[in-house]
């Protein structure tokens, strides 16, 4: 009786299994090609690539498989015959559907072979969306927020935008420390210490040459940036190894500023305003009409 119902439903049950057998192969080759990135992934470039074969990997063994499936069912064989008649308005009709898909592809291509980002590289883009790298597929591009939240833009989408990435051929990043001060407080003081607070915290670093050593120039460049309404505003040259090290600094290094400037009696200005009141007279109304 098995053998009866084998043969009787043979064909659904060989596509059945062409089906499982794709999937599960899929699944395994995934899963080894994780393992070897594991172990011979030693830079984000590298990374960046094997990320993009896997999903290409896994693409082809889909196509392959439900190809192989639908290729068993003899039905399908006359509809393909039928399509032929019409293949030049299946193709055009094809080729206006997959349009966009095909776009993400080769944007996904040129971004793996260029590589304006990598994963694990923190890029900015929009002016209010900015993370980490953390998957390059057929597809699209994930970056990872601040948040936690995960960012998903089509490759085409992104390829065509204008990005900051912080990690592009180098990862050090100089942020600005920009302190305004009042007119009456003392300008050379208050460069002092914020050359000093700059300079002695653990995450900034030195980036002169050597022949800017030998010259005396100071690690930490302190400037009077500009002359405002009400007050003078100094910056602060910091460089950080990173920009999550960058982050890090600014914020410590202007709590350290504030601290210190309360105590040495330098002035941060900020906006005041003068309220006079009016008299509480009320006008005599007995000679309105």
């Amino acid at each position: 009786m098995l053998s009866d119902i084998i043969s009787q439903y043979q064909l659904p049950i060989t596509v059945v299994i062409i089906i499982i057998a794709t999937v599960l192969f899929a699944r395994v080759s995934k899963r080894l090609f994780k393992k070897f990135i594991a172990n011979k992934a030693t830079e984000d470039e590298d990374l960046t690539n094997y990320k993009f074969i896997e999903h290409s990997l896994s693409t082809i063994i889909y196509i392959v498989g439900f190809s192989f499936a639908i290729w068993r069912i003899p039905a399908l064989e006359h509809i393909a015959q039928s399509m032929v008649a019409g293949a030049g308005i299946l193709a055009i009709a094809v080729g206006f559907a997959s349009q966009q898909a095909l776009a993400n592809i080769i944007s996904g291509l040129f971004i793996v072979i260029y590589k304006p980002y990598v994963i694990n590289d923190r890029i900015t883009l929009r002016t209010d969306l900015r993370g980490i790298v953390e998957d390059i597929s057929l597809r699209h591009t994930v970056i990872r927020n601040f948040e936690n939240q995960r960012i998903i833009i089509p490759n085409s989408v992104i390829s065509n935008e204008v990005l900051i990435n912080s990690n592009f051929n180098e990862s050090k990043i100089c942020r600005f420390i920009d302190v305004g001060i009042s007119y009456g407080s003392d300008i050379d003081l208050a460069k002092k210490i914020i050359a000093e607070e700059i300079e002695k915290n653990p995450l900034n670093i030195d980036v002169r040459k050597p022949e800017d050593i030998e010259n005396d120039v100071p690690r930490v460049m302190v400037r009077v940036l500009s002359l405002l309404d009400s007050s003078v505003m100094i910056r602060g040259w910091a460089w950080a190894e990173n920009a999550q090290d960058a982050f890090v600094l600014q914020c410590e290094v202007t709590e350290s500023i504030k601290k210190i400037f309360d105590k040495e009696g330098i002035v941060i200005p900020f906006p005041q305003r003068t309220v006079s009141y009016l008299n509480d007279s009320k006008p005599n109304m007995s000679n309105s009409i």
